[in-house]
């Protein structure tokens, strides 16, 4: 499983960092456990956020990249791809992964990745945040996503 050798994190406060959550509409039983996993660690550390929803994964950087350029401090990216019989697979996972990476490089502004590329069903009920889930990487790419943000807030002060 691969959040094993993930660190151990403390609480931050998060106040006053505004959020917005992108999140497909795929898969929407693993993306609703991501989407509470998210808004669970956001709420808890105190920032302001807002949810919304794009058709797939391969939406996710236009609409992390308005978010950001409207004055967002962060955006948490979340979306499910399963490997069908296809190379579409493929093409969604790198388009979705480089247009993030590029996001963030472009705006100088964190975007928590939380798109999990999985051979299965399985693997995302996994991964989600559900009960009985073994990780919550909604939780982790908010969590990634407000650090970054918090960090990238002092390197500018």
């Amino acid at each position: 499983m691969s959040g094993h050798g993930a660190p151990r994190t403390e609480q931050i406060d998060a106040q006053g960092l505004n959020v917005v959550v992108v999140a497909g509409q795929w898969h929407d039983v693993i993306t609703d456990g991501l989407i509470a996993g998210a808004t669970r660690t956001l709420e808890a550390a105190g920032a302001t956020w807002r949810l919304v929803r794009v058709p797939g994964s391969f939406e996710l950087p236009v609409a992390c990249k308005a978010a950001l350029d409207a004055g967002a401090d962060a955006t948490v990216a979340l979306g499910v791809i399963i490997r069908g019989g296809t190379p579409h697979f493929e093409y969604v996972s790198a388009a979705a992964t480089d247009g993030l990476t590029r996001v963030a490089i472009d705006t100088g502004k964190p975007v928590g990745f939380g798109v999990l590329t999985l051979d299965d069903e399985r693997q995302g009920l996994d991964r989600a945040g559900l009960e009985g889930s073994k990780e919550d990487k909604g939780a982790e790419a908010a969590d990634a996503a407000l650090r970054t943000a918090l960090l990238l807030r002092d390197l500018r002060a």
